[in-house]
């Protein structure tokens, strides 16, 4: 029998016991094996819950039970999450979770430590809630050089978005109703300010290029500043707008950023709305590889919790397969300020302003409508892009930048 403990009791870590317990003879016969949750740590009780005879509230039961081999981590947060994750390894129980924090931030250490104790750490839920995808990158695209990775990896800021372009609604309006739908927290900054997409990005670069960024070494921009107006711009230019995080390797350095981006309709990550994650990866044999689904949710996240508890136990036979990555340099890094991309720039003017702003940012093409002149930069860099805007005697309205 392969005993579970399951840390937290919350919507994700409910969600796995629901899972595990439906779909348990399912599970038993693909693993020929018994499965048994053993313990639920939290500090509540559940008196009127199935599962609540299974709660304990010292994590020391867990960690000198021996009986238990597989640790379910889904407490969200650093401390004591990453406390009690590396206590588990030390002890020899594999640990899975969901927290994209302690991966992002204690990644390295916490595989390393899994290694030396020959049981393994996996965190598929960690990005993209429900969606296969940090198993497929290791496995599936084991042959191929990742390029790049773009993605829509916060449901919450692409529901805003959504309800801003198709029904017009305003940022505060959209996020209050993100908010009683139960998609967005009551402090959303997270979200809003594009650190969970940044905590996300991270981890998938881990993955594609073997080392981790600190997230406080990235570009990092939300969409509390996007207004109708932008939305308005995007869809008179043919774009919508996104929240885009997105990680390259070039010349050995790793770029990495999260912003709101302009995304055509050439690109895939334009169809993808409302709560929904999209992956686009590029590579260098298969081409563009594309990952889509639901991107949190009790039930989506627990299925990709419960994914890893099945490898886990299937491969308990065999040594211990573990990924890992090393922790960034700073000379790991490259400079975003150097990054070229093109933008969408606004400024109040008339058409007879065109020539201030080609004096500046060379010949574009300018269009004009309701006082504003608006356009598509030629590529420029970010540090280049910020003094052409500084030289400009226009007052900019709005810069969104391009994917």
């Amino acid at each position: 029998m392969i005993n579970i403990a399951i840390l937290g009791f919350g919507v994700i870590g409910s969600g796995c016991a629901e899972v595990l317990t439906k779909n348990k003879a399912i599970i038993e016969k693909r693993l020929n094996k018994e499965i048994n949750i053993k313990y639920i740590l939290d500090l509540r009780n559940f008196p009127n819950n199935k599962f609540g005879n299974l709660i304990v509230h010292n994590f020391e039961t867990i960690l000198n039970d021996a009986d238990v081999s597989i640790v379910v981590e889904m407490m969200g947060g650093s401390h004591p999450a990453y406390d009690f994750s590396i206590a588990a390894l030390k002890a020899g129980k594999h640990v899975v979770t969901s927290n994209k924090e302690v991966v992002a931030n204690f990644g390295a250490e916490l595989l390393a430590t899994a290694a030396k104790n020959n049981v393994r750490y996996m965190f598929e839920a960690s990005v993209g809630g429900g969606i296969p995808l940090i198993r497929p990158m290791i496995n599936d695209l084991a042959p191929n050089n990742i390029l790049s990775i773009d993605g829509i990896l916060n449901g919450t800021t692409n529901y805003i978005l959504t309800q801003m372009t198709e029904n017009n609604k305003t940022f505060g309006e959209a996020l209050t109703e993100a908010q009683g739908k139960g998609y967005a927290e009551a402090n959303p900054s997270a979200d809003i300010e594009g650190i969970d997409a940044a905590r996300k990005i991270v981890i998938l670069s881990a993955i594609a290029f073997s080392k981790m960024i600190d997230t406080d070494d990235i570009n990092v921009e939300g969409i509390n500043e996007i207004s109708t107006y932008d939305i308005v711009v995007a869809e008179k230019l043919g774009y919508t707008v996104k929240l885009i995080a997105h990680a390259e390797k070039t010349d050995g350095k790793i770029t990495a950023f999260v912003s709101p981006r302009y995304v055509s309709k050439s690109n895939p990550l334009y169809y993808i709305n409302d709560v929904f994650n999209g992956i686009l990866i590029n590579t260098d044999i298969l081409g563009q590889v594309m990952f889509y689904g639901q991107g949190a949710g009790s039930l989506p996240t627990a299925s990709s919790v419960v994914a890893d508890i099945i490898d886990i136990i299937a491969h308990m036979d065999s040594a211990a397969a573990n990924i890992s990555w090393e922790n960034a340099l700073k000379s790991d890094i490259a400079s975003f300020n150097d990054y070229i991309s093109s933008s969408c720039l606004s400024f109040i003017g008339n058409i007879s302003d065109v020539s201030k702003i080609s004096a500046v940012f060379g010949n574009v093409d300018i269009s004009y409508k309701d006082n504003f002149l608006y356009f598509i930069s030629s590529k420029m860099s970010e540090s280049d892009m910020l003094v052409a805007i500084n030289n400009c005697p226009l007052k900019l309205r709005s810069r969104i930048k391009i994917l």
